[in-house]
């Protein structure tokens, strides 16, 4: 009995710094730093005062797509809106809020690609309600809009 209770001690905490160590790596993905590894071509081709917003997450009035994935990643939503002024394309970011409001989680994670590394959504699914906390206006390929939730 005891050499069980070991075992199974063991075996828990293995899985625990397993999970965390996945947790890491995967969290570190979705860092600018990590997007500007990844595209540091793209990023030593812009202004020095562009790359020091990119660096912090944030975006501004006249960046590209492109600059704008380096600084907060892949939207959660893409839409595209076409009025009298002519046609835009709106990219949403949505966080994720327990029924008491509290956050859950955001980012890339939170997204279905086959499986979640870390638990199964329809753990969350019914506690978790969508929040979109950031809005990026595009209109000729440059950011003319930018929202962000006050809260």
């Amino acid at each position: 009995m005891v050499v069980e209770m070991k075992t199974a001690r063991r075996s828990l905490s293995s899985r625990a710094v397993v999970l965390a160590v996945v947790a890491l790596l995967f969290a570190a993905c979705s860092t600018p730093s990590a997007r500007i590894k990844r595209n540091q071509a793209l990023f030593d081709t812009l202004p020095a005062a562009e790359q020091a917003l990119i660096r912090e997450g944030k975006v501004a009035i006249g960046f590209t797509p492109d600059m704008v994935r380096l600084a907060v990643g892949d939207p959660d939503q893409r839409w595209v809106r076409t009025d009298a002024a002519g046609r835009s394309e709106i990219w949403s970011y949505t966080t994720y809020d327990g029924l008491d409001g509290a956050p859950l989680y955001r980012g890339d994670y939170h997204l279905y690609r086959g499986g979640y590394p870390f638990f199964y959504d329809g753990v969350h699914r019914r506690s978790a309600r969508p929040r979109e906390y950031f809005k990026v206006t595009f209109v000729g390929g440059r950011v003319s809009q930018i929202e962000q939730n006050a809260r």
